[in-house]
């Protein structure tokens, strides 16, 4: 098992927002299992990319990955991971096979960022910085995603 992972408070936030994509990915499966229409578990995984993974991506986007630059591999990487996983929760047709996907790859994300990424900015960015980005970051609504009406992954 890996060893916990001192995460500095500026990106604690976005380490939070990160294990609920985790529980995400953990909802979609567990649908499946569950044999739920996968119209129920779209439904909810469009309001949550919406809700949570767009003010997300665009936070690591406008203000963390720039610590790094933009020709930096692990930026250019978690740039395409983006691209990939709106690409995949904006896709229309082929819903149980992009949920799929969905669910493998935003885990797979979130663990590079996680183990990887957020690693490289903390030994990188200087606590001016990383204080600065806890204070933007602040500003975010605190919703939480279980609170959804139709909560199929407990049934």
């Amino acid at each position: 098992m890996p060893k916990p992972i001192k995460r500095h408070i500026g990106l604690q936030n976005l380490s939070r927002e990160h294990h609920h994509g985790l529980l995400l990915s953990w909802k979609i499966r567990k649908g499946f299992d569950q044999k739920i229409e996968p119209g129920r578990i779209k439904t909810y995984s469009d309001w949550f990319y919406l809700k949570f993974l767009v003010p997300h991506f665009l936070l690591e986007e406008k203000h963390i990955f720039p610590l790094l630059g933009d020709d930096h591999k692990m930026v250019k990487r978690a740039l395409r991971e983006h691209r990939r996983l709106k690409r995949l929760f904006n896709a229309k047709e082929n819903v149980e096979k992009n949920l799929l996907l969905i669910e493998e790859e935003l885990v797979g994300h979130i663990r590079f960022e996680e183990r990887v990424l957020f690693n490289e900015i903390q030994t990188v960015a200087d606590e001016i910085q990383l204080l600065e980005i806890q204070n933007i970051h602040q500003d975010k609504t605190e919703e939480n995603p279980d609170n959804w009406p139709d909560q199929f992954w407990v049934i």
